[in-house]
């Protein structure tokens, strides 16, 4: 059985309720890119076509999802699954009101950069796991840019805290892993 396909299986198990679904066609991810779109001031222009996004216990998936390999989809799977484990958690409320408040929505998210690097450490483990310890240090670029950028709306704009998140996070699996 292919990887991400056993990785759905145990996901469902945890979580009767979780499906994976389309954005495409959908009004509340519709208006969800809309307001990110206005908030971000245009920075985040691919909210539809580049991000998939764990809401209400299911995974909101792009066009794209269907032509990614099963490796890239069994990383991704690993990284929105914490996303379903901490909304069982804090509960969906709770989880939502951590995500978009504290400290601020944009510029200083600490709530959501910690709600985030939780899951991101997953994807690290995840890509290690699939690719090997230095394809993570390939995701650092794009992480940093993720924290600082306008994807989650700047919502921790201190790359060398970033890069220090990272550095112990590859040392974590250097240490665990025997083949590395």
């Amino acid at each position: 059985m292919e990887r991400s396909r056993a990785l759905i299986a145990e996901i469902e198990a945890e979580f009767p309720s979780f499906r994976i679904v389309p954005k495409r066609g959908d009004r509340l991810q519709a208006a969800i890119d809309v307001a990110l779109r206005v908030v971000t001031l245009g920075g985040q222009r691919s909210y539809m076509t580049r991000y998939h996004t764990a809401l209400f216990g299911k995974l909101w998936v792009p066009d794209s999802y269907e032509g990614m390999s099963d490796d890239d989809r069994y990383v991704l799977l690993c990284h929105e699954r914490v996303h379903l484990r901490q909304r069982a958690r804090m509960g969906g409320f709770v989880m939502g009101v951590v995500y978009l408040l504290p400290f601020f929505p944009l510029f200083l998210a600490w709530g959501r950069a910690r709600i985030e690097w939780e899951a991101y450490v997953q994807t690290l483990r995840a890509t290690a796991e699939v690719y090997g310890i230095d394809a993570c240090e390939e995701l650092r670029p794009m992480l940093i840019a993720r924290f600082t950028g306008p994807d989650y709306g700047w919502m921790w704009p201190f790359p060398r805290q970033i890069n220090r998140w990272i550095d112990d996070e590859i040392a974590q699996i250097r240490a665990l892993s025997p083949t590395t």
